[in-house]
């Protein structure tokens, strides 16, 4: 699964994080309502976690405003307001789920399951598998394959070259990667990424008959089939 996390408290926006990708799945983070519902609107996410009390825009806000633009991604609400009336506004607002706090992790990952299972696991909308060339990237299965050869990847590889492929034929910026592969919202001035495409690379280029991820000089990385 692909979710959105949105969570002023930065200790437990990066908790939730950290937990939901050692449990096998991709989680990006939005420190406020108005970074997360801009996400939650240009990104493809199959469930959106969203914190009640956010600051510049309020989760109960921000479903309400995703709901008439028409984006129908499940939401869990989280809140420490957990009287009836409280759950209630929240499902009205658009909500799918609300769960009060205190709660334990297992039970919000079970919770998160079942949002996506019932939208078949692409409440946004978003294809399931990619193909760039004769590249099959499975999200569902974290199966990579090149000409019917399954490629072992890493988490960090899988995910970067998921968002690759999403943006296939697009420019992508070191920026882009940054924030959405490693969460970072600036430059730490460091070579992961060049260092993390070399090994993707070794994995996905060599050995083929043509390379499909591009380095494009003073701007950043695409993927594409220069076959066509």
């Amino acid at each position: 699964m692909r979710i959105l996390i949105i969570e002023d408290d930065q200790e437990a926006r990066e908790y939730l994080a950290k937990a939901f990708r050692e449990s096998g799945h991709i989680a990006d983070a939005a420190p406020d309502g108005l970074d997360g519902y801009a996400l939650a609107r240009e990104g493809a996410y199959d469930v959106l976690v969203v914190d009640r009390m956010l600051p510049k825009l309020d989760g109960l806000s921000l479903i309400r405003s995703l709901r008439e633009q028409k984006v129908d991604t499940p939401a869990i609400i989280l809140s420490a307001l957990g009287q009836v009336d409280d759950r209630v506004k929240g499902l009205r607002a658009g909500g799918d789920d609300y769960l009060p706090k205190p709660y334990a992790f297992s039970e919000l990952l079970a919770r998160v399951e079942v949002l996506a299972r019932r939208r078949g696991g692409g409440g946004s909308g978003e294809a399931t598998s990619y193909t760039v060339g004769d590249l099959v990237l499975d999200r569902l299965s974290h199966r990579v394959t090149r000409c019917g050869q399954e490629i072992p990847l890493q988490p960090r590889e899988f995910r970067l070259l998921e968002y690759l492929v999403r943006h296939a034929g697009q420019v992508v910026t070191r920026t882009m990667l940054l924030e959405h592969v490693w969460d970072y919202h600036f430059d730490p001035q460091t070579n992961v990424i060049d260092v993390h495409v070399s090994r993707l690379r070794s994995k996905i280029d060599k050995g083929f008959d043509r390379p499909l991820i591009h380095t494009i000089r003073g701007a950043g990385y695409m993927v594409r089939d220069t076959a066509k």
